[in-house]
């Protein structure tokens, strides 16, 4: 689905600024802060040769390729988004129709029935971002309708529209939506809608099987926690369960060439190798600031947060996208250990999928990040 790799010196990069940002992962599989990641950049689309470092399998040396698999975790928000953005551009929905017009269970005569499309892509809503029964309902292997059932009904923590919460919450009724106007599944929208005409062959809503043996498990360390720490063997994110759930949230799965070219359709407003996914003002508005806009939202809040429609933004002081690149960056980080992010004024685009939860990984990549933008020689 990409072009033949380039050298750093074809994109204005800085060969030894690479090597020093590809350093920084290698040391960290060698020293034992992760176990496997891929790496994959691009500059006005174009791709470096990517990278692989250590293994992919807790137990055993099976080494970690570039076209290793990864479950991507929250990257796989701004494909729910654009699901949701493409019955937007096509009239089907509008951003502020409340969402208990679409999904009447989901209203309740009062501050929910106030929450409209626009606060699900932005993390306004009010929704939590996991449900407080989310570890039982894992643990008992409950349905996408079931975790549903539960979100009809939890608490809003706030006016829709007066704050911001990150919410995983929101991202399922946002599969919800898409699923009742189109009538079908989420997992068969983004085949036929994204990954198709874009050529991702190797990302799916809720694991390939056909390919299963090609997907890298996460380092889970011993210990509960709401995702299930490696004891939780048959609901932790290495289970047959979570691999086939296929949740919006969090549930797909994908490689770095993939995770690339998607970035990359963003920085082309809305096309990839000719095949237009959704259009420039669709683009535009998922990749600039919509939080700034809530004026009922307290200026510092804002301020801290910026979120497009899907995809965060450069905060200021605490991105994980690195110190360096511009205020238009725009991406993502899933708590397994991935990231993705692409800066607009440099036209750079960078993937990195490690298998290592985000707890212990995300200064790592941090760090990273940073490197890779100082990698920026001059603009092509």
């Amino acid at each position: 689905m990409q072009s033949d790799p380039k050298e750093p010196e074809d994109l204005h990069l800085s060969p030894k600024r690479l090597e020093e940002a590809y350093s920084i992962l290698g040391r960290a599989v060698e020293e034992g802060k992760i176990m496997g990641c891929t790496v994959g950049i691009a500059r006005n689309g174009e791709p470096l040769e990517p990278r692989a470092f250590g293994r992919r399998s807790i137990e055993g040396a099976t080494p970690v390729v570039p076209d290793t698999m990864f479950l991507i975790a929250s990257l796989t928000k701004p494909f729910t988004s654009t699901a949701a953005m493409m019955l937007v551009e096509r009239g089907l929905i509008r951003l502020d129709d409340p969402v208990c017009s679409i999904v009447p269970e989901f209203g309740d005569g009062g501050s929910r029935d106030r929450v409209l499309v626009r606060h699900l892509l932005t993390h306004t809503s009010g929704l939590p971002d996991q449900l407080p029964e989310n570890t039982e309902l894992r643990s008992h292997h409950a349905t996408l309708d079931d975790f549903l059932r539960k979100i009809y009904r939890t608490p809003l923590l706030f006016e829709p529209g007066t704050s911001f919460s990150y919410q995983s919450c929101g991202m399922a009724m946002l599969m919800d939506i898409v699923q009742r106007v189109t009538g079908a599944p989420l997992s068969e929208f983004m085949l036929h809608e994204i990954f198709e005409p874009l050529g991702m062959d190797d990302s799916s809503l809720g694991v390939n099987w056909s390919k299963a043996e090609r997907v890298s498990q996460v380092n889970l360390p011993p210990g509960g926690s709401q995702y299930g720490g490696a004891e939780a063997s048959d609901w932790n994110w290495n289970s047959r369960y979570i691999w086939s759930l296929g949740y919006p949230w969090g549930g797909m799965f994908s490689t770095q060439a993939d995770l690339l070219g998607f970035l990359n359709v963003f920085l082309n407003r809305g096309t990839l190798n000719g095949k237009r996914v959704v259009s420039p003002q669709t683009a535009q508005a998922m990749t600039n600031n919509q939080v700034v806009k809530f004026l009922q939202i307290p200026k510092d809040i804002a301020y801290r947060n910026p979120w497009g429609f899907g995809w965060q933004m450069k905060a200021p002081f605490k991105s994980v996208f690195g110190d360096l690149n511009s205020s238009r960056t725009f991406g993502h980080w899933g708590a397994t250990g991935t990231l993705y992010w692409a800066d607009p004024e440099t036209s750079l685009a960078c993937v990195v999928l490690t298998n290592q939860p985000f707890e212990w990984s995300g200064a790592i990549l941090g760090r990273f990040s940073n490197a890779v933008a100082g990698s920026v020689a001059a603009n092509p």
